[in-house]
């Protein structure tokens, strides 16, 4: 069935939205019997690049957590590589393990830039109905001071780690998993599901990077559609939309790079951004044979809309 056929009372969560500095009520933190035996800060082993797990002292995505996850205590993570680099941030690949034991998994590591480097582009209009709640903190951003722009980027780690959760739990209970598991969040990381070849270290690619025939087309379209209506009825858009930030894995679309995801409803460009979405994708499936009865914008924004509860 697709997530479009459910249940309106399915559609949207309720409560208030939670793009500030709380912590979503879905995210659960790590609570240890003994600390961890090491400072997941301190620099990594200068002979093997391996430093403790920051599991302890991180952000949790949903649960239960996939049976492939390393949540030991004793694990250790090793640096892999560079899969991406960024103006807003760079993905590597990490491996975490336990010594001694054959539990490990690949991991990608956002890292958002710090203050002093490069900010976000177009950060003011995204970062609309997205507040924190203390003045000193909102007068920082607005002032766009050292201490500002570093809430901006904690911002960004926060909301696309909430979003991503948000999302993997709606599609993990109705069998339509549209995004890479969010393993953990810590100030300006986060971590995410390698999706990919674990043997080689090689990331799923990207759709811009296919040459899909015309069956690919229509099939990867009907997914991205499937997606999209399931960040509408969350009252999301996903802000930055293109064939670049769309991998395929497994021949199953896959969201990623949401950092800018949108409130449909509390931003007041909203709309915009979700029709621009739609626009940049369209274009490209058109481009590549879907019939123009299928990549009609106008009509997948209108219907989004009606999702969002916004016609």
């Amino acid at each position: 069935m697709r997530d479009h056929d459910l249940p309106a009372r399915e559609r949207r969560s309720s409560g208030r939205r939670r793009f500030d500095d709380d912590e979503p009520l879905f995210l659960k933190r790590g609570r240890a019997a003994a600390p961890a035996p090491a400072d997941p800060d301190a620099e990594p082993d200068p002979d093997t690049g391996e430093r403790w797990s920051s599991w302890d002292d991180a952000v949790h995505g949903p649960q239960p957590h996939p049976d492939w996850l390393v949540t030991d205590l004793a694990a250790r993570d090793t640096e892999l590589g560079v899969l991406k680099t960024g103006k807003e941030a760079d993905v590597h690949l990490v491996r975490r393990a336990v010594p001694g034991t054959d539990r490990s998994c690949l991991l990608a590591v956002k890292r958002y830039r710090d203050a002093q480097h490069r900010l976000f582009h177009r950060d003011a209009g995204y970062l609309e109905g997205r507040r924190v709640r203390r003045s000193r903190e909102n007068r920082a951003m607005a002032g766009r001071t050292a201490f500002g722009r570093q809430m901006i980027a904690g911002q960004w780690a926060a909301a696309e780690f909430a979003a991503l959760a948000r999302l993997w739990e709606v599609g993990a209970r109705h069998g339509t998993i549209t995004v890479p598991y969010p393993v953990q969040v810590r100030g300006t990381e986060l971590m995410l599901e390698f999706l990919g070849d674990p043997d080689e270290g090689l990331a799923a690619p990207r759709l811009a990077q296919l040459r899909p025939d015309a069956a690919q087309v229509r099939e990867l379209w009907e997914q991205l559609v499937d997606a999209l209506v399931v960040l509408a009825r969350a009252g999301l858009a996903h802000g930055d939309l293109s064939p670049y930030n769309l991998l395929v894995h497994a021949g199953r679309l896959v969201l990623i790079d949401l950092p800018q995801v949108v409130d449909v409803v509390a931003n007041p460009q909203g709309s915009e951004f979700l029709a621009r979405d739609v626009r940049v994708v369209a274009t490209w499936f058109a481009a590549r044979g879907l019939p123009p009865a299928q990549a009609d914008a106008g009509a997948l924004t209108a219907l989004l809309l009606r999702e969002a509860g916004l016609r």
